[in-house]
């Protein structure tokens, strides 16, 4: 929340001031509010200040006692970074452990990370793994317009004539109600065994392929049982490509009819709702099947659109927004008299999942008035289209209009803007039941390049607003082999549960002729894809020699990250790809927009720079130096880049030749090695180790003690030299078993932790161990076993000194229960070594705090008191003393806050379960002080990765939404049961009892889980780090008779601010609370967003127009007239209850031309 400049409870910086005299327990006057700086009476009131502080000091019956004077506090700081610093020297051990890495020095070797040969040699071996899915692209595309163009089409072909795995066929069985069971289905499906393969998560067979047909196609009708017949001879390619290449993952042929053909077979996973998959709506489909778009939408608003026909109307121009990528702009518009953009957006807009949001929400506001005029609607659209001060596709451009029907042709304004060139086409949808003509609305489309479909009910939505990509195909086609070019994806999430994947993408054309002589066939075939899962491009790049906050990334021509450590999405849903920029997976600044645009532009670059990083618990904000170095990665529109801290320039390579030659025994006969045995914890400390990929035969455990005891056994049976084990990360673990082990032995087991009241003391490593002494401590520590991704390690490496990091805690959780001693607060500091000149950070070290005993030490040491010991200092009614944080502990508070802003110690017992909290939730008003005087800086950023509750759905008592509800009169008259009207409300009627969701005020997904599973969102946060103020500092917190002194002071080499501040006396004064924890949000404005897009760059090739394209095919009229005997029938069904299910024949356009 945004807080005020000034507000009550807001501080003013000034000298440190004399103090303010604390007149026994009763209220006490204090100077009051500030004036404004440019009022006159504020220097009389600087004057006046000392005066009325002496008098009343003067006064009779004052204390003896007053706020500290700023030398004092800067004096008990200074025993607090003694005490921190004497503390970490002796137990921490840093010295000690240099001294060791040096006296080992002949175990290891130094290595360097040299970034320029690193990225370039990385962006190789993609390119090369790539490489490979592409040739296997290609030698399936060749054979399937080979197979097809040899295809004998078949009028009279029936189901049992083909022979074929339905990869729903199990599903459907188990569902009584399915269309195969209704019906008997004559289908000849195959039945398959399956064996679990881990490479691709699921259950396969390698003999056979699958085919997926969406549920609203009729698989028996004469177009797919062809399909299914000359796309059988793909199965024997499908083999030999994995027989030469064993790494490759699902390969898909996407059929312009709906038919998905994929190897190996798998059963289809099957939603608990109906399954509305549909190849020719996914991420990877529409990118291979056409060049990008420029699309304008055009929704007429006029009165005669009835209620059912506006609500198919929204319907369809959702559907059609699901039709384009993030290489397609568009734009929305209603018109009846006048046409205006239904959103904000007043230009075209990037077809983001974002930007598209925005469009359906909008639409939905849509409402019917005035009278249709054809002519403003396209005005605006070639206005749009006209725009050139704008980005966009600059490829594929189109007008979508939507309408009921009409009679104006609006000549004049295709002549005035798109005739004789015809640079833009035109697509006209008829929508809803209705008697108008639709010759003009057929005439326009073919006099312009389109297509004209008609959208009698819902049931023609999703096949007739995705049919204009065929027509996009056709200069496609026409091209030839120009166009035959491997296009890569989005990172998208595999709808057979590989995880998040890219795919390879070629565009297959139908090679056949109509006749000898004849124009050859221009429409497009389908799309054949490749997958690439992100954890086989992740295995390409360099892991744990980059260190814990080196890593390598990748983004596309969009700036959307294919590889990246933050790219976690929580969520996913399978229609939509997973866009997330550069700029939000890192925090933006300048620096990161210019690599970034480089990159996109496919230069090579390096650069060093300062930047802003989250920790990896997303609660604090470190100020770093990465060094960024990017190259392409050649033949695909991805770059990849490089981040390297400065001190991950070198890294330690364990070199453990002289004891394997030694010992030609298993490694668990290595030295060292015994130290790993949970025999030894008791003497040597507890050793976690990282859970990772040591050795392929290593069973993986989410339990440290079942991982290391798997990891125990395997080194029983392997030698040091085993080919299946990764021998850099397994040597590197033995080393770092010993050197931990030594730091034991030299420092920590000679030392009583309990005399500086210490719970435990800890090192971690690059290597892989986190040792804990003493054993015991190990049952309390709960940080992540892997070095690289514990907060506390990351952020020691990034900054100088010692580190706290107090027990996390919500402040919706319950407060800290002190224990058993148990609680306690990490510092931990880096170990630095210099060795030949070359400087590297190898590993951490630290201690933990016993927080209830550290909070009574701190107390002692902001007090006049010299030792603990030592008597407390009584103050006599006839001397003057000053306030400590001890004696005074109930007219004063004492904290130390760290730099993310939450509390670490404080001198009120009370507030020790408060340890944790963001430091605005134990005092607001001192908080909100603190960051006006600057000693804090805000960040705010999103996380579009989130995911978040469903929200529960309202008005289910409603009517069905949007759907036409007859009279008595209505069902009375005979005219009525023959109009289109009745013809068109019994469509809804059955698709209503099939796709429940027609009948919900706000439905789901039809493709998600239950209701119950969490969906993406934005989440809001914020962090807070240390602002620019260093020196100790004396302010008031202006508050009229509630007003505070404060003073505040950053402790040297470490990450934690001292503050005293007189308590509070009233709470009249209570500022506006500084907010840290997460927050649901909407995100940035689109709208605002949309007049500063981000530089991008689309797809380098563009195929909008052949001057041989035969645009004599652009729809036709289809007739439904109702038959009475059809509807009486219709209507005892649903009497009866026993719904039809619908069968829907495949669009014309795709019957008599694509096969």
């Amino acid at each position: 929340m945004a807080v005020p400049a000034r507000t009550c409870g807001a501080s003013r910086p000034g000298p440190a001031r004399t103090a303010c005299p604390w007149p026994g327990r009763g209220p006490r006057p204090c100077p009051g509010p500030w004036l404004p700086a440019s009022g006159p009476a504020r220097p009389l009131l600087l004057l006046l200040l000392p005066l009325l502080l002496l008098l009343l000091l003067a006064a009779p019956g004052a204390s003896a006692y007053s706020f500290p004077q700023q030398h004092t506090m800067q004096h008990w700081a200074r025993r607090l970074e003694q005490e921190i610093d004497g503390v970490m020297r002796i137990f921490g051990g840093v010295q000690q452990l240099r001294e060791i890495y040096k006296d080992n020095r002949n175990l290891f070797e130094v290595q360097e990370n040299e970034p320029q040969k690193l990225v370039e040699k990385v962006a190789g071996d993609i390119e090369s793994l790539l490489d490979r899915k592409v040739q296997a692209l290609k030698r399936l595309a060749d054979a399937a317009e080979n197979f097809q163009k040899a295809h004998r089409w078949q009028d009279n072909i029936k189901e049992e004539d083909i022979m074929y795995y339905d990869a729903k066929a199990d599903a459907e069985l188990d569902d009584p109600e399915s269309e195969d069971v209704e019906r008997g289905s004559k289908t000849s499906t195959l039945r398959l065994d399956f064996i679990e393969d881990p490479n691709f998560k699921n259950k396969v067979n390698y003999s056979y392929t699958a085919v997926q047909i969406p549920t609203d196609i009729y698989k028996g009708s004469t177009v797919i049982l062809n399909e299914l017949n000359w796309t059988e001879a793909l199965e024997n390619v499908f083999i030999e490509n994995r027989r030469q290449d064993p790494t490759l993952l699902w390969q898909v042929f996407g059929s312009a009819t709906g038919v998905t053909r994929y190897y190996p077979a798998t059963p289809w996973r099957a939603p608990k709702k109906i399954d509305l998959y549909d190849v020719r709506r996914r991420p990877w489909y529409i990118q291979g099947a056409s060049s990008p778009k420029d699309m304008v939408i055009i929704v007429d608003v006029s009165g005669s659109v009835s209620g059912l026909t506006l609500k198919l109307m929204k319907t369809s121009v959702c559907e059609m927004l699901d039709t384009l990528s993030d290489d397609d702009y568009v734009n929305v518009a209603s018109f009846n008299e006048k046409a205006q953009p239904v959103s904000c957006f007043t230009h075209l807009v990037q077809a983001n999942v974002r930007n598209k949001k925005v469009f359906k929400e909008a639409v939905q506001g849509m409402v019917a008035k005035g009278t249709t005029g054809y002519k403003a609607g396209f005005e605006y659209a070639f206005d749009q289209l006209q725009n050139s001060n704008i980005t966009r596709a600059n490829c594929n451009k189109m007008i979508m209009m939507f309408t009921d029907g009409g009679e104006d042709r609006v000549q004049d304004v295709f002549e005035k803007y798109n005739w004789p060139n015809r640079t833009v086409r035109v697509f006209t949808f008829s929508v809803g039941q209705h008697n108008y003509d639709v010759t003009p609305l057929q005439w326009m489309a073919c006099t312009n390049k389109g297509y004209y479909f008609e959208i009698p009910s819902i049931g023609a939505i999703r096949i007739n607003t995705q049919e204009y990509l065929d027509v996009l195909g056709r200069p496609m086609v026409l091209a030839g082999k120009e166009a035959k070019q491997v296009q890569w994806t989005n990172v998208y999430e595999d709808a057979l549960g590989l995880g998040l994947v890219v795919t390879g993408t070629l565009p297959v054309f139908n090679l056949t002729q109509d006749g000898p002589g004849e124009k050859k066939n221009q429409l497009i075939l389908g799309v054949m894809g490749i997958d690439v899962a992100l954890n086989d491009i992740k295995r390409l790049t360099p892991n744990y020699t980059l260190g814990a906050n080196g890593y390598v990334f990748a983004i596309d021509l969009n700036g959307y990250v294919l590889l990246h450590p933050n790219l976690k999405p929580q969520t996913t849903n399978f229609r939509e790809p997973v866009t997330l920029d550069f700029l939000d997976a890192e925090l933006e600044d300048e620096n990161k927009e210019e690599i970034r645009r480089s990159m996109i532009d496919g230069n090579k670059g390096h650069k060093q720079i300062r930047t802003l990083v989250k920790s990896l618990d997303e609660r604090y904000i470190d100020d770093v130096i990465r060094n960024y170095t990017w190259v392409p990665i050649r033949s695909t529109n991805y770059s990849l880049g490089l981040v390297l801290p400065p001190y991950s320039t070198f890294y330690l390579q364990a070199n453990l030749s002289d004891q394997i030659l030694q010992v030609k025994l298993p490694i668990s006969k290595l030295k060292d090695f015994e130290f790993l045995l949970p025999s030894s914890f008791e003497s040597e400390g507890h050793v976690f180790i990282a859970p990772r990929e040591y050795c392929k035969d290593l069973n993986a455990s989410d339990n440290n003690t079942e991982f290391l005891k798997n990891f125990i056994e395997l080194m029983e049976k392997v030698t040091p030299d085993s080919k299946q084990c990764n021998n850099f990360l397994l040597h590197n673990l033995i080393l770092d078993t010993g050197i931990t082990q030594q730091l034991v032995e030299r420092v920590w087991r000679d030392q009583d932790l309990n005399t500086y009241s210490l719970l435990a003391v800890f090192a971690a490593t690059d290597g892989g161990i986190t040792r804990i002494f003493p054993n015991k401590a190990a049952e309390d520590w709960t940080e992540n076993p892997e070095p690289f991704n514990a907060s506390f390690y990351r952020r020691s490496l990034d900054n100088h000194g010692y580190v706290f990091k107090p027990p996390h805690q919500d402040a919706l959780l319950r407060p800290l229960e002190l224990e058993n001693d148990t609680v306690g607060v990490l510092v931990s500091t880096a170990v630095e070594l210099s060795l030949g000149g070359r400087t590297l950070r190898p590993a951490v070290v630290g201690v933990k705090l016993d927080l209830e005993a550290w909070a009574e030490k701190f107390k002692v040491l902001a007090s006049n008191r010299t030792h603990q010991e030592q008597p407390q200092k009584q103050c006599g009614p006839s001397s003057h003393c000053e306030m400590d944080c001890e004696v005074n502990n109930e007219d004063l508070l004492c904290v130390l806050i760290d730099d993310g802003g939450f509390l670490v110690l404080s001198n009120q017992n009370h507030q020790w379960d408060q340890v944790g909290r963001f430091f605005s939730e134990v005092d607001a008003n001192l908080m909100l002080a603190l960051y006006n005087n600057s000693f804090y800086t805000r960040k705010e950023s999103y996380d579009y990765q989130a995911a978040c509750a469903p929200q529960p759905p309202g008005n289910l008592g409603a009517a069905p939404r949007g759907v036409f509800v007859p009279t008595i009169a209505d069902f009375l008259n005979l005219a009525w049961w023959t109009s289109a009207a009745a013809w068109s409300l019994f469509q809804q009627l059955l698709y209503g009892l099939i796709y429940h969701s027609w009948f919900q005020a706000d439905p789901a997904e039809a493709e998600g889980s239950p209701e119950t599973r969490e969906s993406s969102c934005v989440m809001k946060q914020t962090q807070y780090y240390f602002g620019t103020v260093n020196a100790s500092y004396n302010a008031i917190i202006d508050c009229g008779n509630c007003s505070r002194l404060f003073h505040a002071q950053r402790l040297t080499n470490t990450n934690l601010l001292f503050v005293v501040a007189e308590k509070p006396l009233c709470s009249q004064c209570e500022a506006g609370r500084l907010l840290q924890k997460e927050t649901h949000s909407d995100g940035p404005e689109q709208c605002e967003l949309v007049q500063r897009p981000r530089y991008r760059r689309g797809p380098h090739i563009c195929f909008d127009y052949n001057a041989t394209e035969d645009t004599s095919d652009c729809g036709r009229g289809a007739s439904f007239p109702p038959s009475l005997g059809i509807l009486v029938s219709l209507q005892l069904l649903l009497l009866l209850g026993l719904p039809p299910r619908p069968q829907l024949q495949v669009h014309t356009l795709a019957a008599s031309h694509r096969l």
